[in-house]
């Protein structure tokens, strides 16, 4: 028998492994890699893509999504048609921290040209990105109880990119808001702004 700290305020037994909660933790889903891609979606049933009730939270992580074109945004939609049409209503929220490389410049400051107020247009997750060969984009996108059919659907994202300016910049960007729609979301599709995706990959996990 062995003693478990909990939440450091509690003990608990535990005889064997299968005595212990799984609770939290994160499955493995669907990994989707750019090259040359216009958009990368995620549909529910398709092709292996899980994106309903079976869990309460899905978080899709980004790994070095690097852009055809210089300048463009890395962004979002949300569909409840099985990806038929991506235009959720969606009121957002973008804040942004940038530090230049030659430490010339640094600012935190909102972006009111980056948010929407019930709009159906894609969200972006990103600042300009730079298309130079050793640039990218990387971060996370959280996506609350999608299934659900009473409540809004919640979402957040943080990402790290480089800007294509004349001096290279480092931003930290976060985005948050809600899909304003009772209906489920079954799929979501990720672009960049204008020019595809050349490279990286989006992998998807579930939540118990």
């Amino acid at each position: 028998m062995a003693l478990i700290k909990l939440n450091n305020k509690a003990v608990s037994n535990a005889t064997a492994f299968g005595s212990i909660s799984s609770l939290g933790s994160m499955t493995f889903i669907k990994k989707l890699t750019a090259s040359a891609s216009a958009t990368l979606s995620f549909v529910d049933g398709s092709d292996g893509v899980v994106l309903d009730d079976t869990y309460k939270e899905y978080v899709f992580t980004f790994n070095n999504i690097h852009p055809a074109s210089d300048g463009g945004f890395f962004q979002f939609n949300l569909s409840t048609d099985g990806g038929s049409n991506y235009n959720v209503t969606k009121t957002t929220t973008f804040f942004n921290a940038d530090h230049r490389e030659d430490g010339g410049d640094n600012n935190f400051d909102y972006q009111t040209s980056r948010d929407l107020a019930q709009s159906t247009s894609f969200q972006n997750i990103s600042r300009q990105l730079g298309n130079d060969n050793d640039h990218s984009c990387s971060g996370s996108f959280t996506l609350f109880n999608p299934a659900s059919t009473t409540f809004v659907k919640h979402f957040m994202s943080t990402t790290n990119e480089v800007r294509n300016l004349t001096n290279d910049y480092t931003q930290n960007s976060f985005m948050a808001g809600y899909g304003n729609t009772q209906s489920a979301i079954n799929a979501i599709r990720f672009q960049i702004s204008s020019g595809n995706i050349d490279a990286g990959d989006i992998c998807l996990y579930g939540i118990a």
